[in-house]
């Protein structure tokens, strides 16, 4: 079972994560991917704070696991938890955020940004390429991971259910599929665009392992962390958390109008108050 203290220090980067997205959002003078960025907070922070053996001092490192951000869109909600766990400064994004030669682009490059592993943006082929990485690994023997964020939007695509098959088959338990299931896309709700559900058992259907929890329960992200099967086992895994586009905001939640946009400095300010809101209620004061 998850340890308090240690919950409690991931729902503080947790907090700061969401005050750096809003921050960032308020100040850009263009458009932010900001509800599945809030959406995407909690898990990312589980990723990068507990469940990721990575060192940003050491990036290259050959044990370390692999992370794919396949909903290449939340680059900035990945940008800020890699800053926050010291791979680069958050200054840094906050100055040079989307500008021409930014290492910090709307889309990650592995090219431009060392430590990112994988450049991602157009949607479907994040599984895809972790099934490539997790074959390899096992050829070679490598006890390392690697994870998969996903939206659900794209898990829409053929290219998806193609890798969930090849990852089945190919006995990859050393793969580890996070779903950023906020039931919204680019147009409209999921269930409205491409009925989805019954989300799980397609999966389970595919040969996976799956695990549902509500993904802004920090204790349950790392409790499903905890309780991965090892490496070295036969079946990939699937962590489908449920979201709420635009956590922790409350004229963004669950807004298809907030896939993408900016904020004025008065809305700016009016979420962050909601959010170190919600924060002081956590901590009890």
């Amino acid at each position: 079972m998850a340890d308090t203290q240690v919950v409690m220090s991931l729902k503080e980067k947790a907090y700061q994560m969401r005050v750096n997205l809003l921050t960032l959002c308020g100040t850009f003078e263009g458009s932010v991917h900001i509800g599945g960025d809030l959406s995407m907070t909690d898990i990312m922070i589980a990723l990068y704070h507990y469940g990721l053996h990575v060192d940003p001092k050491d990036i290259r490192m050959p044990g370390r696991d692999r992370f794919i951000l396949s909903k290449g869109h939340g680059a900035v909600g990945m940008y800020i938890a890699m800053a926050l766990k010291g791979f680069f400064d958050f200054d840094e994004i906050l100055k040079t955020y989307g500008q021409l030669n930014s290492a910090y682009g709307m889309h990650p490059c592995k090219v431009n940004l060392p430590g990112v592993e994988t450049s991602s943006g157009s949607l479907g082929h994040g599984l895809p390429i972790g099934c490539g990485m997790a074959f390899s690994a096992k050829v070679n023997q490598e006890k390392h991971r690697v994870f998969v964020l996903l939206g659900d939007g794209e898990s829409q695509e053929g290219t998806t259910w193609e890798a969930a098959l090849n990852a089945h088959q190919y006995k990859l338990g050393n793969l580890v599929a996070f779903v950023d299931r906020n039931c919204l896309q680019l147009d409209d709700f999921t269930e409205d665009m491409m009925k989805m559900e019954p989300y799980g058992d397609k999966w389970k259907a595919f040969g996976w392992n799956v695990v549902e929890v509500d993904g802004h329960d920090m204790a349950q992200l790392v409790d499903a962390l905890d309780q991965l099967p090892s490496p070295e086992s036969d079946t990939p895994t699937v962590v489908i958390c449920r979201t709420v586009k635009g956590k922790g905001v409350s004229f963004m939640e669950n807004n298809p109008d907030w896939h993408a946009g900016s904020v004025s400095e008065e809305d700016m300010n009016k979420a962050l108050a909601e959010i170190r809101a919600a924060w002081d209620k956590e901590r009890g004061e």
